[in-house]
């Protein structure tokens, strides 16, 4: 109840920070090409779907997908394999006796052989949608750190100017009173000081914050940026079964037992059916039948089981890894969940606190204002106590934010898109 509570309390300041991160930003210190755009259309489930399509992966997903129509096309053959056509020709030295054989041999299915190779198909398409889909999550989980990263730099930044404009100001402030006689001179260079530091402060803000927007341009291969991409806490309080990472491995390993199924069904080898006619001729030859002749005969291998062993045993040992890293996996995403779920309580509460620092930092800060203005304390004391005032607003800022981020990182976490 806590943690709602103090989810729903980050609402109202994570607004605030969005329609800041919306505002015209001011002139960049320095120059930077950066052609990402806001667009209030775009949705998070819209730039997720257009990242799959231009990620690297697609490829080979795409692939995944032929082979499963290349084994279905397979299934769906009457024949176990190529059948083969033959052709003899046989002549007596004498030239007056002529034998032709001509025959087609044909491999047949193995009882059940050919409903295995169909079930592999099936596995196979069913494998690579599988794929497709923790491909598509871990596109996501790409995509919600790269917004969340510009959410948190963009926060950061902002921050530093209004830092800058703070520091500009009670240097303009302490230049006319140096001017006047009110403070020494040493106070105007303790405040230039101030100034510059609050400038390279911005200067590295700045640069983050287009790294961080290089990055999401990287990831998505867009300059288009969503308006809103805040998401709802999901009601899962652990890792489900039918987690895309955990469906695509299973799904290999299904696979993996189809085509050991498939491998023992090939037994010794394919039986062959041989039909042919032979034709026996021959001029002015005693010893010619002169007759045409029709002959059919199967093939059956047999005592071959000690040859297809290996090919079992090896397949074995590729569906025993499949299910080592499911284990494996399994372990990841608990140790993941875990966190994330943690994470969420940790920053709820670190957010009440900050809102706490960030008033009494505030209020402390314009009282020093006043006691500065009335000659009470000197420059150094003042901005001792703007800088814990600073510090404290961008934490409360930090963590409206990191509340968000959680959130979506928790939802990537237990396996659900946007």
């Amino acid at each position: 109840m806590l943690v709602l509570h103090l989810l729903k309390i980050s609402l109202p300041i994570f607004l605030l920070a969005s329609s800041l991160a919306l505002a015209k930003p001011p002139p960049p210190i320095v120059e930077h090409e950066d052609p990402i755009e806001v667009d209030d259309k775009l949705t998070l489930s819209k730039v997720i779907s257009d990242a799959m399509e231009k990620f690297p992966d697609s490829s080979w997903l795409k692939s995944l997908e032929n082979e499963a129509n290349a084994i279905a096309q397979r299934g769906k053959s009457w024949t176990a394999g190529a059948s083969q056509a033959s052709l003899r020709f046989q002549e007596a030295a004498s030239g007056t006796l002529h034998y032709v054989d001509a025959g087609v041999q044909v491999p047949l299915w193995n009882p059940g052989q050919r409903s295995a190779e169909r079930a592999i198909a099936r596995q196979a398409e069913s494998s690579g949608a599988a794929q497709a889909a923790s491909v598509k999550l871990r596109v996501a989980g790409l995509v919600r750190s790269a917004l969340w990263d510009i959410a948190l730099q963009k926060i950061r930044h902002e921050q530093a100017v209004a830092d800058l404009d703070i520091t500009e100001q009670l240097y303009n402030k302490v230049q006319r009173r140096v001017e006047l006689g009110d403070l020494p001179l040493a106070d105007v260079l303790l405040a230039e000081t101030e100034r510059l530091q609050k400038l390279s402060t911005l200067t590295l803000a700045e640069a983050e914050l287009m790294h961080a927007r290089k990055r999401y341009t990287s990831i998505t291969q867009s300059t288009k940026l969503p308006a809103k991409y805040a998401e709802e806490l999901v009601d899962l309080k652990e890792i489900q079964h039918n987690h895309p990472v955990l469906a695509a491995i299973n799904s290999q390993i299904e696979r993996k037992q189809a085509e050991i199924k498939a491998i023992k069904l090939v037994g010794s080898g394919q039986s062959n059916i041989a039909i042919g006619i032979n034709s026996d001729h021959g001029s002015n030859d005693s010893r010619s039948n002169e007759t045409e002749s029709f002959n059919i005969g199967v093939n059956v291998p047999f005592g071959g089981e000690a040859h297809l062993a290996p090919h079992i045993a090896a397949a074995q040992v590729e569906m025993a890894k499949l299910i080592s890293e499911r284990e494996q996996l399994f372990r990841d995403l608990e140790q993941a969940h875990h966190e994330a779920e943690h994470n969420l309580k940790v920053n709820a509460a670190e957010f009440d606190i900050a809102k706490q620092l960030q008033e009494v930092a505030e209020d402390h800060f314009k009282m020093m204002q006043f006691s500065f203005s009335a000659g009470e304390i000197d420059l150094m004391d003042l901005l001792k106590v703007q800088a814990r005032a600073q510090l404290a607003i961008l934490s409360a800022k930090e963590r409206a934010i990191i509340i968000e981020r959680d959130k979506a990182l928790y939802n990537q976490a237990v396996g659900v898109m946007p």
